[in-house]
This record gives C-alpha cells, sequence and structure tokens, in this order.
C-alpha cells in the first residue's frame, strides 16, 4: 500500500535525501507560496464577509488554509522535486552475514526452538534466496572470534563466549579489500567480552562508519526471562583475616517466582559457610541480602555464592557463582590510650586477646606523669609516652582514645592524630569518659573536624545512669554489630542486651555519618555508636565507658561483649594501608585476560615513595609462575603499574614488593588475588539486549529487525554508500499521493462551503 501510494519502498525516504531539480531558486518558491497565501487570504475573507457578514471568522481562515495548502503543492511541483539515494548496485557487491554462534543461541524461548534453529530456518527460507537474487553473500559465526563458513551448516550454537565488539572489527579491518555494501547481524545481542560490557566500543564504531557500513540487526530471543532466578553481583572483600566475621551481600532478580521462597548460601568447596531463606521480590526487581561467615584458615578460597534452583527454572546455570577470597593471618597493630583506669579499660583488653587478628598495644595513665603500658614489641615503645613522630604512629593501624582530654595531647600529637587518619588512612575510635569528648574539651580543640559528631558545648555530658541499647536501621545492616546472622533476631538481641553502666551526649551526627547503635536514656533517644569517613581513613565514637557490663551481667559462656569489640576494632584497622599497597582492574576477568596491577607505594611517613623498584610475583594456574617489574604512573607520583594478561582459566595470585633502589632497603609486600572465568557469563543475561543492537544499528545507518518483519530487509539492504554503489534521482511529482492530496482538497473545500453555504 505504501509503495502504491508514494511510489517507491519506505527505506528509499529514510536513506534519502530530498531535492528540487528546477534551476528556479529555492527562495523564489518560498516566496511565491507566502505571496499567494496573503493573496487568498486577504481575496477571500473580503469576498465571503461581503456575503455573509456574520460568518465565523475560524471557517473563513480553514477556507483559506486549504485554498492556500493547494496552490503550495502546485508550485513546488513546479520546481520538480526529487530524492536522491545511493544504492548498492546488483551483483557486484557483497552482503555479509554475521550468525551469532555462542551458548545462548541455544535456549528455547522461541515457540519452543531454540534461537539458533529459529535464526538458520529464517535464513535458509525467507533471506538467502530473497539476498542471493542480486548480491553475493558472505557467511560468519561469532562467538568468541569472527570464522568465514562456507554455509549455514557450519553454524552451531557452542562457543562459550559472544564478542560483538571484537567480531565487527575484526570483519571491519579483514575485508577491507572487499565490496561488502552492508553487514547483517543475526543474534540474541549477548555481548559479554570485557571491552564490551557497556556497549559498543567506539573504535569499533569508528571502524564501521569509515566504510559507511551500515549494520542491520536481526534480534532473537525473547527480551525477559519468563521462569528465572539470576545472580547479579557478589560484593565482598577480597582479602580477609583470619577468624574474621565477614559480610557478603547477593544481589538477584528473578522472573516468575514472586512470594516464593528461595535458598541463599556459600560454601567453600563442600563445607558449608552460610546460609539463608528469603522471599522472593517482584519481578525484575533487583533484590539484595547480606550473609555472613568466617573464612576460616589463611590460604586462597575459592567461595562459592548459590541460589538453590526452583522447580520450573529454564536456566540454573546463573544461579550461582565464584569469588575469590585471600584469608592471611598478618596482625595489626592497635594502639590504645586510656586516661585512666576504668573496668571498661580491662574488658576490652580482655576481649582483644581471643583476636589472633590483632595486637593491643596500651598506654594508661596511671598518674599525672605515669603511664602503664602493655602489649609493646620492645621497651622503647611509647617509653616517652604518646607518639611525636608519624614514623611512630604511622606505624598502628587504629588508635583508641579513650578518657582523655584534648589538652593531654600536644599541638604536635593533634596535628599528627589528623595527619593519622587524613593522610595516613588509619582509624580513630573516641569513647565516651567522663574526660573525654565534650567533657575533655574535643570540641573546642583544633582536632574537632575528627569527630563525626558536633558535640554539644559546655561539659556535664557524662552520665553514670543505666542506659538501654537499640540498633538503627544502619546497624542492622552493619557487620560491626551483627552479634546474630538473622537480621532480625539480630536487632531483637541488641534490645535484650544488659544496660550500659554509663553513657554521653555527643551532641547531633555530622552528614556523611551514621550512626549504628542508640541508647535509651530516660524520654531520650541518643547516638551511642557512630562512624564517618575522614580523608583517607576513617573515625568513630562509641559514647559510653560501660559496655563492661555486657560481660559481666549476661550469662555465663555468652559472647555478645568480645564478638562486638573485636568487630569494632576490625572495622577499625581493616582498610588501612601499609607502606605498599596493590589493586587490580578488574578483579573477575570475563572471557579475557587483560589486567592492570597497580600498587601505591609510601615512605615512613606515608608520603609517595620515588625511586622504588617494585616487581610483582604472580603464581597462576597449571603452574604458571611469573615475575614481572611494575613502572611509575606518569600522573600520580608513588603509583606503579603494568599491564599484564592471564592466559588461563582460574585464580592467580600477585605479590608485590618494593625496595628502595638507593638503599635497598624493604618497604613492604602486599598481596591481591583475581580470577579469569571463561565461558561463564554467556550463562547470564541470556534475554536478548535489544537495546544494544538497536543501538548499533542506529550508530551505523542500519536498522533493527524482529523476525515477523524481515520482509522487507532484502530491500532495505539495498540502499547503502558502502561497496559499489550508485546515487539515483527519483522523481516526487508523479506519486499517486499527490494527485489524491489535490482532489482532496478541492473536494473538501467544495464540501465545507456547501455546508456552510456559500458556495
Amino acid at each position: 500500500m505504501f509503495e502504491f501510494l508514494f511510489k517507491y519502498p519506505a527505506s528509499m525516504f529514510t536513506k534519502g535525501r530530498f531535492v528540487l531539480l528546477s534551476a528556479w531558486p529555492a527562495w523564489l518558491l518560498a516566496f511565491l507560496i507566502a505571496l499567494w497565501t496573503a493573496f487568498l487570504v486577504i481575496l477571500t475573507y473580503r469576498r465571503f464577509a461581503s456575503k455573509a457578514p456574520g460568518l465565523d471568522n475560524r471557517r473563513i481562515w480553514a477556507v483559506c488554509g486549504i485554498q492556500s495548502t493547494f496552490i503550495a503543492l502546485l508550485l513546488v511541483l513546479l520546481w520538480q522535486p526529487a530524492i536522491t539515494v545511493a544504492a548498492l548496485t546488483s551483483h557486484q557487491n557483497i552482503i555479509a552475514i554475521v550468525v551469532d554462534s555462542s551458548r545462548s543461541m541455544d535456549i528455547a524461548d522461541i515457540e519452543g526452538k531454540t534461537r539458533e534453529v529459529a535464526a538458520l530456518s529464517l535464513l535458509q527460507t525467507r533471506l538467502l534466496p530473497a539476498i542471493k537474487t542480486r548480491f553475493q553473500v558472505r557467511l560468519y559465526r561469532m562467538g568468541g572470534d569472527l570464522t568465514s563458513v562456507p554455509d549455514l551448516e557450519g553454524i552451531k550454537a557452542n562457543d562459550p563466549a559472544t564478542d560483538i565488539n571484537g567480531g565487527l572489527r575484526k570483519l571491519a579491518t579483514d575485508t577491507s579489500n572487499l565490496p561488502i555494501g552492508a553487514v547483517l547481524l543475526v543474534s540474541d545481542g549477548g555481548q559479554n567480552s570485557a571491552e564490551g560490557e557497556s556497549g559498543i566500543a567506539l573504535d569499533t564504531l569508528q571502524a564501521l562508519r569509515n566504510r559507511n557500513l551500515p549494520v542491520h540487526t536481526l534480534g532473537f530471543g525473547s527480551t525477559r526471562p519468563r521462569h528465572d532466578v539470576e545472580l547479579e553481583n557478589i560484593s565482598m572483600a577480597a582479602n580477609a583475616v583470619i577468624h574474621t566475621r565477614l559480610s557478603a551481600s547477593v544481589s538477584f532478580v528473578q522472573y516468575g517466582f514472586a512470594g516464593q521462597t528461595a535458598t541463599v548460601s556459600i560454601r567453600d568447596g563442600d563445607k558449608p559457610l552460610a546460609s539463608r531463606s528469603v522471599t522472593l521480590s517482584p519481578d525484575g526487581v533487583l533484590q539484595s541480602e547480606s550473609l555472613f561467615f568466617s573464612p576460616g584458615d589463611p590460604g586462597v578460597r575459592d567461595l562459592r555464592f548459590s541460589i538453590e534452583p526452583i522447580p520450573g527454572e529454564q536456566n540454573t546455570e546463573n544461579n550461582h557463582r565464584v569469588r575469590p577470597l585471600l584469608v592471611s593471618d598478618a596482625k595489626r597493630r592497635v594502639l590504645y590510650v586510656e586516661g585512666e583506669p576504668r573496668w571498661e579499660f580491662k574488658f576490652i583488653r580482655r576481649a582483644e586477646e581471643d583476636d589472633p587478628t590483632i595486637d593491643l598495644v596500651s598506654m594508661l595513665r596511671t598518674s599525672e606523669n605515669k603511664i602503664y603500658r602493655q602489649g609493646i614489641k620492645d621497651p622503647s615503645e611509647l617509653a616517652e609516652g604518646f607518639p611525636t613522630r608519624s614514623e611512630d604512629l604511622f606505624d598502628y593501624s587504629g588508635i583508641i582514645i579513650g578518657s582523655v582530654d584534648a589538652d593531654y595531647f600536644s599541638p604536635i600529637q593533634r596535628d599528627l592524630l589528623r595527619e593519622y587518619v587524613d593522610r595516613r588512612g588509619g582509624g580513630i575510635l573516641f569513647l565516651g569518659g567522663r574526660m573525654s569528648l565534650g567533657d575533655g574539651g574535643w570540641g573546642a580543640s583544633d582536632v574537632n573536624e575528627l569527630l563525626p559528631v558536633f558535640l554539644p558545648t559546655g561539659h556535664r555530658s557524662f552520665h553514670r545512669n543505666p542506659a538501654t541499647v537499640e540498633l538503627t536501621s544502619s546497624g542492622v545492616a552493619s557487620a560491626i554489630t551483627r552479634l546474630l546472622d538473622d537480621p532480625g533476631k539480630n536487632a531483637e538481641r541488641w534490645k535484650k542486651l544488659t544496660y550500659l553502666a554509663d553513657y554521653q551526649d555527643v551532641g547531633t551526627p555530622k552528614p556523611g555519618a551514621s550512626v549504628l547503635i542508640q541508647t535509651n536514656a530516660g524520654q531520650r533517644k541518643l547516638p551511642l555508636l557512630i562512624t564517618q569517613p575522614y580523608g583517607h581513613g576513617r573515625t568513630a565514637i562509641l559514647a559510653t565507658g560501660g559496655t563492661w557490663r555486657w560481660q559481666m551481667a549476661e550469662s555465663l559462656g555468652d559472647r555478645s561483649h568480645d564478638l562486638f569489640w573485636q568487630q569494632l576494632i576490625r572495622w577499625l584497622v581493616a582498610d588501612t594501608p601499609g607502606h605498599v599497597s596493590v589493586t587490580v582492574s578488574p578483579h573477575i576477568l570475563t572471557d579475557s585476560g587483560r589486567i592492570q596491577i597497580t600498587s601505591e607505594i609510601r615512605n615512613a611517613e606515608f608520603q609517595p615513595a620515588l625511586n622504588i623498584h617494585v616487581a610483582a610475583h604472580i603464581i597462576g594456574p597449571y603452574n604458571m609462575n611469573d615475575l614481572l617489574d611494575l613502572y611509575p604512573s606518569p600522573q600520580l607520583p608513588g603509583q606503579y603499574q603494568v599491564d599484564w594478561k592471564a592466559e588461563k582459566p582460574g585464580d592467580y595470585l600477585a605479590e608485590v614488593s618494593a625496595a628502595d633502589q638507593t638503599s635497598r632497603q624493604e618497604l613492604g609486600t602486599d598481596a591481591v588475588i583475581f580470577r579469569r572465568e571463561d565461558g561463564v557469563a554467556e550463562n547470564f543475561h541470556t534475554e536478548q539486549n535489544r537495546a544494544l543492537l538497536q543501538q548499533l544499528s542506529k550508530d551505523t545507518g542500519g536498522k533493527y529487525w524482529q523476525p515477523k518483519d524481515v520482509g522487507m530487509l532484502p530491500q532495505e539492504i539495498t540502499y547503502s554508500e558502502a561497496g559499489i554503489s550508485v546515487r539515483t534521482t527519483n522523481p516526487l511529482w508523479n506519486m499517486p499521493i499527490i494527485f489524491f492530496a489535490l482532489l482532496g482538497l478541492l473536494c473538501t473545500e467544495w464540501l465545507l462551503r456547501r455546508r456552510w453555504g456559500f458556495v
């Protein structure tokens, strides 16, 4: 019907360019249209106004508009309108047909047939015969690589990956000396190569545009799963210390099972670490659940996160993911400064004696000029009191400041505290007490900015009154306050803890601070545990000196007090970097081994270290062993990096060491683990990625097609400027729609005038 009215196919109008063939200038056409329109308006208005003085002006304007349109259309025809379009010459061009051969094309979601069967059947019966009447055809199969095949028999959906990015770039490069007129990509749009996870790369698009190659995409597969639960992401620290309590956030999405119960679990080989039953959210809603577990002994762990398959699931391969974890037995040293003998000091030290990951070094002020040291490594440590040099203070991973007034620290020491958090990246915990926080003058001190709260003015903020505690919503989700794995039971357990011996009013939390625990002091709820990131580190306030009652008053064997303190101090030191810290990007390699290893090197004062030799020792699967140097970053002093490729799938451990090239002094070491996975990504996001296919076609001048609409595809492919093409000029004046329009305008005008009574 479209071609009957417009004489040419719709694709010609979308691809072509409108022109006027007359030698007369276009401005003259616009001038004449305006002139005739004005003349007709004046003439018609005067004529009808004199015959029918009370006639509605809107009716007059309607007639004027129809007459003006009629004249304008006639004038346009006098200027000989036409459309020019580039078209491929017959039998001289090649159409490249690229068929996705990845495993996701073997999914049966099209009327009981797999995507591969449906695609090959459509090509065999409809598209190839129609295209071959005018063009040559080259067939390619595309999975992890692009390969030419002689016929459709050579296409099997068994590739473990899809690299649309690399396939199209290779096609544009390898066929540079061939007259490729267009590309037809038959795919579900799955793109799981590392470089193209966020879409088609710019260099691939540019390679296609340089040759004016349009990519027409033919999409197969359902745009949303029908019955499926898919793990989306695992958020978890890549490193841990022994016997610590780790939190992992498992994110997943489901279709078709809303309201049902599923089991989320973590396993280390055959050993279960944690599991939890959850109620599934509505279809398509991203759901996140937290699990807490202990990683166990030192070493490399491959943790398997999974959701137990539900009867009726179409794809169970996307119900699990593996994440590597490096568990070390390294100890962190924490400095605890206490201003007076009190029960809290004794019970904190006792709790940390059972923690193999923490060395608690304490200095207790027993009188005005006397301190009692415990946990020191040699007699010289803290012999002169609190450190006054950065290299001494920065040796600790965390600092706890108890009931100590701000003036106890000299201006130099207070500056060091600020630098310790900001530059060193350490953590400081301030405890409540009769000489701490507001009552210790910390609000008026020059380190007030470290505190996660705005302290109240005045003194007497410390109260020796009992107070119960409860978790906030942030506290329910925090690993610091997790006494029981179940969030609901954990919140109830906190409410039942023995009351505190005292509490302190710390004022209002600062923007960006998080309140994890609050006290019920009389009719008021006051913040008790507040955390805040600051600079490269973190600070916190525990506004009490009375948690020791949790140990004294709870039943024998109850570990609530010890567990809380161990988790709080581990949080304090967990992200404190050493002199050498190493990271990798990305952490999980998907069907590609390319990775960048980056290391930050700091000297004793934690300033960027220069003139350093940095080396990485990499151990991998199949007895792989490699040693390589890292080179200074030209942009960031103290940063060293190297690009590397992991050839085989499996876990890799990179240990980075740094030494001063002048003194040969070792600065330290750090290790990181990463994993290469081949063929795993193909099991995820198996629905048709229509957005990617549509965007690819739009960016290259092609068109996205659905299987039911491919009747016009062979004709659409004709219009292309690639390959061997010619530009034709096609007149528009004799289109049937023009004559129907002119006749329609005349009839409409006559009918309206007759109806309104001024024929």
